[in-house]
C-alpha cells in the first residue's frame, strides 16, 4: 500500500531531519510536521521558540550543518556587544537568526497566532510543507531535578543538562488545545511518524495536548528511535532515561510508546533488541538510522514510507 498523507511528530535537530528526507520524496501538500512547543520561552523580550525553527531552519536548507540548529553562515556580533554590557549571554541568538524571532515577537504582539506566525515565515523561506505548532496555547516544559524545578532552557543550555532529573511537567498543558489544522492533519493522514526525537521532552507534550493522543488510537503509528547503541545522537535522551532508572535503549523507547505504535524502525546496532522489541507487538524495520547528510535523510524517508505502507 503507497503511503500518501504523512504526519511527522517533531522536536528539534533529529525529527527535522526525517521531516528533511520526507520532504524530499513527498508533495508538500502531503506533509504536515507537528513541532513541539514545550521549549518555547521568553528571553530578552523575544519569543523563542527552538524546535520549530529549528525545523523550519532545515526545511529551508539554511540550519547550521554543525549544530544542526541555528543558521548556517551565523555572526555573533549582538551576542559579544550583549557580553560586553553585561547582559544575559547563556542563550546563543545569532545575528541572522535574531531577525526571526524580532519578526515572530513583533506578528505575536499583533495578535497573529504562532499558527499563523509560522506559516508566513515558512512561506518567506520557501518551505512548501505545512509545519504547525502543536498549539498555540503557551505551555512550558519544567524539568523536575534534584536542584529543584527548572524551565527546560534553564536546564538544556544554561546548566548542560548536568542536574539529575527526577520527573517532568508540562505548565500549561491541561488549557492548551491543538492548534488549527493539527487534528484534521492527524484525521486524514495515511501514517503518523514519531521523529528520533527525545520522547520525554519533544514528544510527550505534544501527546499531551488535549485530544492528540486520543486521535491517534486508530491511526498507523511508526516512531524512529533517537537512541543508537543506548545513546543519544543529540541530546540528554539517554541520560534522562539512565537517572530515571530505565536503561537507555531503543527498547525502552519503544516500550514508552506501546500503547500507540504499528511499527518502530531502529538501528542495526541494536539489532540485539528485536525480540524484545517484537514482545510488544510492534512490527520492526531495522536499518541505518543515522542521518549524516541530506542523502541519507532522503534514503531513511524511503525506507520508512516504505515499511510504514506494508503494516
Amino acid at each position: 500500500m503507497a503511503v500518501g498523507r504523512v504526519v511527522v511528530f517533531s522536536g528539534g535537530v533529529g525529527g527535522a531531519k526525517l521531516a528533511d528526507g520526507l520532504a524530499q520524496v513527498l508533495p508538500g501538500e502531503n506533509l504536515t510536521v507537528i513541532v513541539n512547543t514545550g521549549d518555547d520561552f521568553d528571553h530578552l523580550g523575544l519569543r523563542i521558540c527552538p524546535d520549530l525553527d529549528t525545523v523550519v531552519y532545515t526545511l529551508a536548507g539554511i540550519a547550521d550543518p554543525e549544530n544542526g540548529w541555528g543558521r548556517a553562515g551565523e555572526q555573533w556580533t549582538v551576542l559579544e556587544a550583549l557580553r560586553e554590557l553585561g547582559g544575559p549571554d547563556w542563550f546563543n541568538l545569532g545575528d541572522r537568526d535574531l531577525a526571526l524571532h524580532l519578526l515572530r515577537t513583533d506578528m505575536l504582539g499583533k495578535e497573529i497566532s504562532l499558527t499563523e506566525v509560522t506559516s508566513r515565515l515558512c512561506k518567506r523561506l520557501g518551505v512548501v510543507c505545512s509545519v504547525l505548532p502543536m498549539t498555540d496555547d503557551p505551555v512550558a516544559t519544567r524539568v523536575l531535578t534534584e536542584n529543584g524545578d527548572l524551565a527546560f532552557q534553564e536546564y538544556f543550555v544554561e546548566r548542560h543538562c548536568e542536574p539529575v532529573v527526577r520527573s517532568f511537567r508540562f505548565s500549561g498543558i491541561e488549557n492548551a488545545r491543538p492548534t488549527p489544522g493539527v487534528m484534521d492533519a492527524i484525521e486524514k493522514a495515511d501514517v503518523i511518524l514519531f521523529g528520533p526525537s527525545n520522547p520525554w521532552v519533544s514528544l510527550d507534550p505534544i501527546l499531551a495536548v488535549q485530544g492528540i493522543r486520543e486521535a491517534l488510537g486508530k491511526k498507523k503509528v511508526v516512531a524512529v528511535s533517537p537512541l543508537v547503541g543506548g545513546k543519544a545522537l543529540k541530546g540528554p535522551a539517554a541520560k534522562m532515561y539512565r537517572e530515571l532508572g530505565i536503561e537507555p535503549g531503543a527498547g525502552a523507547v519503544a516500550a514508552h510508546f506501546k500503547d500507540l505504535l504499528s511499527g518502530f524502525v531502529f538501528d542495526t546496532i541494536d539489532m540485539e533488541q528485536i525480540e524484545e522489541i517484537k514482545a510488544l507487538n510492534v512490527q520492526t524495520l531495522v536499518t541505518d538510522t543515522i542521518m549524516k547528510d541530506r542523502t541519507s535523510r532522503k534514503r531513511l524517508a524511503k525506507e520508512i514510507l516504505g515499511f510504514s505502507g506494508s503494516l
